[in-house]
């Protein structure tokens, strides 16, 4: 007999992030350090302007969608918390689509329950909604796509695939696996995409092909202008450049530059979790030459191949690994990053050998104290004054910990 079901455990995490809702409206009144997120109230004042008629882009740092203001207009009318209810309601749907995606690939019940609660009751995961983080929205979108595919419905995942790519640019960067796991054999028909199911067989996927093997990845190369893909790319090409245009109509050039370009020669020393943040501090009295902004990007175009090639015909799979790669080596990584493959971890764990006890447990301390002392650093630094403990230059690795929750 089971203690709980899906919908018990999505109820209560439901229950559970209004409290902290609440709770944080009590802590941003009464506590040195705010519970929101300073990126809401960016998104809040994005939306306001909005909603007077003005250009969102009039608020300093707002580098996203338009999209995202017009969803936050109800914070100036309704409450100032609509747009946390709604990131939070996001974020339950990444728990649902979870479930749905595990089952349609014959994962039992009770392995569906625990991945869900890897996401639902993870502290990193149910705090970044209730502060106001919109990344929840995006990673919904994302996992609907997968459940698009997996059911056959191409035409409705490129849609959202559009939309998302739009939304958030990172996305962009799983257009090659989706493409090439619309295989023709299937699309052509109508069939689902080939996908692995579970196996109770030493929990190990079964393959009817050997994805690493080049023949497989040229063949599908080769014939990669069939109907399904073709249509794919057209429909989620039209959805994006209609946006985008409609956007450019409304705000012009300081909309594609904060929403778009910007983000591809983005060098900010505030922002310390890459490994490229302490090159950028040291020279971050002269500006970076455009051709310096983008051969940090070569890392991550390389890896990227590598890992489609590998494993795209695991789709789940690959775009985790994928996320992880393209997050290491960016130049750019704030806290809110990690989300992005938090809510892809959950569709790989069925196929995972390790136990909780004790290598998973390890990686759980491990992650956390890695994160709470980065943090340390940041709050001494930012709410504590000790700055002019780090005068030298070469002593300034920790003044690099600020500004994490932008």
């Amino acid at each position: 007999m089971k203690l709980f079901d899906v919908w018990s455990v999505l109820l209560f995490s439901a229950i559970f992030r209004v409290l902290l809702i609440l709770y944080g409206e009590w802590q941003d009144t009464h506590m040195e350090v705010r519970y929101t997120d300073v990126d809401y109230l960016v998104f809040s004042d994005a939306a306001s302007l909005m909603a007077s008629g003005d250009s969102p882009f009039k608020r300093t740092t707002y580098r996203y969608s338009p999209l995202l203001a017009f969803l936050l207009i109800p914070n100036s009318i309704v409450h100032r918390s609509w747009g946390k209810f709604l990131f939070s309601a996001g974020d339950l749907l990444v728990g649902l689509f979870i479930h749905t995606i595990l089952k349609q690939r014959k994962v039992p019940e009770d392995l569906c329950i625990y991945s869900v609660m890897v996401w639902l009751l993870n502290p990193f995961t149910f705090t970044i909604g209730t502060r106001g983080n919109c990344e929840p929205i995006v990673c919904a979108m994302i996992l609907w796509i997968i459940i698009c595919l997996m059911s056959g419905n191409v035409f409705q995942a490129a849609l959202w695939y559009g939309l998302v790519v739009h939304f958030r640019i990172y996305p962009i960067v799983y257009a090659l696996p989706i493409i090439l796991v619309l295989d023709p054999r299937f699309v052509r028909s109508g069939l689902k995409p080939l996908l692995l199911n579970w196996s109770a067989l030493g929990k190990a996927p079964q393959r009817s092909t050997k994805v690493t093997h080049p023949y497989n990845v040229w063949t599908a190369l080769r014939g990669i202008f069939t109907r399904g893909r073709i249509m794919f790319g057209l429909v989620s090409g039209t959805v994006f450049l209609s946006c985008t245009v409609f956007f450019f109509y409304l705000y012009e050039w300081e909309f594609l530059h904060e929403a778009l370009l910007y983000h591809l020669t983005r060098t900010d020393p505030r922002h310390n979790f890459s490994i490229y943040f302490y090159n950028i501090y040291l020279h971050s009295e002269h500006e970076f030459s455009l051709m310096e902004k983008l051969i940090s990007f070569l890392p991550q175009f390389i890896l990227q191949l590598v890992v489609i090639f590998c494993f795209a015909q695991d789709l789940p799979f690959c775009l985790f690994v994928q996320t992880v790669a393209f997050i290491t080596f960016n130049k750019v990584i704030t806290a809110q990053y990690f989300v992005w493959f938090f809510s892809l971890l959950p569709l790989i764990l069925p196929w995972t050998k390790m136990k909780l006890k004790w290598e998973g447990l390890c990686c759980i301390l491990l992650w956390m104290g890695a994160q709470i002392h980065w943090l340390m650093w940041g709050y001494l630094l930012e709410f504590k004054d000790t700055a002019p403990y780090f005068n030298n230059k070469s002593m300034q690795i920790p003044a690099m910990l600020i500004n994490l929750s932008e």
